[in-house]
């Protein structure tokens, strides 16, 4: 049954990252999809860009018991240009059952939506999720979590925008934030961290897929480096948590090495895990119990000295 469910998921990943998966591809979800217990309280569809009325600007909060607990905000994934926090397939809410099974051990969640790809830009989507941020590190003592104890996660294009974020302090700064003041960050399965790297391509990565969704206008090769995470990586990043999937594709293993080199390079704490999932069950073993990337998260959150 499980080698079953590995080979639906493995023929859905590529579906999965344009958005474009349908009941048949997915399949396999319903055999590793593990519903977690509704947490303390959920709030849906709170609005964290002032101003605006775009349904976009909006994050589910799902929140634990107690007081002073720490905090993930997830960016979904979805190749910039797809994807909702309340994606559900084949009865699955795979991204609110994140939110759950995190809040019920102890952690708060914010699952958060962005404006896509074509309606606005890379960077423009950068200042959505920084705007996340800034609303949750702002109004979370609120709801009786610890404003100084907020870790972003997020899978695939999602993982590019943690990793960014938690890099360029450009993006934070528009709401007054710097990484440094992040605890952590946590990219699953991310991509495009270094495309100025050929020894990617020749792994089979396609540069006309990121150029499609990066170039964003560049009449040059500037693109190349601005959108590249590893431009950025310095001493005042916040720990890093990289995990990715052995049963990935051998491109997206060599960027988190590159990454994770360039890390330890500026003395910046970095631990890399590699679990045996593919791309699109990777996001499932997020809420799945004893499973290395959530006991890894679970690890990494609980015991942070922020």
């Amino acid at each position: 049954m499980r080698r079953l469910a590995a080979i639906l998921l493995i023929s859905a990943a590529s579906v999965w990252l344009t958005g474009c998966a349908g009941v048949a591809e997915w399949t396999g979800v319903r055999l590793l999809y593990r519903p977690a217990p509704e947490p303390a309280r959920v709030l849906h569809d709170l609005s964290y860009r002032d101003g605006s009325d775009h349904p976009k600007h909006r994050l589910d909060l799902f929140l634990p018991q107690g007081e002073n607990w720490p905090v993930l905000v997830f960016i979904h994934g979805g190749g910039w240009q797809n994807g909702d926090k309340a994606l559900e397939v084949s009865g699955a809410d795979v991204y609110a059952n994140i939110g759950r099974f995190y809040a019920g051990r102890g952690i708060g969640t914010a699952v958060i939506n962005y404006r896509l790809q074509p309606e606005v830009g890379w960077p423009e989507q950068l200042l959505d999720v920084a705007h996340a941020v800034g609303w949750v590190r702002a109004r979370i003592a609120g709801y009786g979590g610890d404003p100084d104890s907020v870790f972003l996660l997020g899978h695939s294009a999602g993982a590019w925008f943690t990793a960014y974020l938690a890099l360029n302090p450009e993006p934070l700064a528009e709401v007054g934030l710097e990484p440094r003041q992040l605890c952590g960050a946590i990219p699953v399965s991310g991509v495009a961290f270094d495309l100025t790297d050929e020894r990617t391509y020749e792994l089979g990565a396609e540069l006309p897929y990121y150029e499609k969704r990066l170039r964003n206008g560049d009449p040059g090769d500037d693109w190349l480096r601005d959108a590249s995470v590893i431009t950025y990586v310095s001493s005042a990043a916040p720990p890093f948590l990289l995990i990715h999937g052995s049963r990935e594709w051998k491109a997206l293993g060599h960027q988190y090495r590159l990454l994770d080199r360039a890390l330890h390079g500026a003395d910046v704490s970095s631990r890399l895990v590699v679990a045996k999932q593919t791309h699109a069950s990777m996001v499932l073993a997020l809420s799945r119990p004893k499973n290395l990337p959530s006991t890894s998260i679970l690890e990494f959150v609980l015991n942070a000295t922020c």
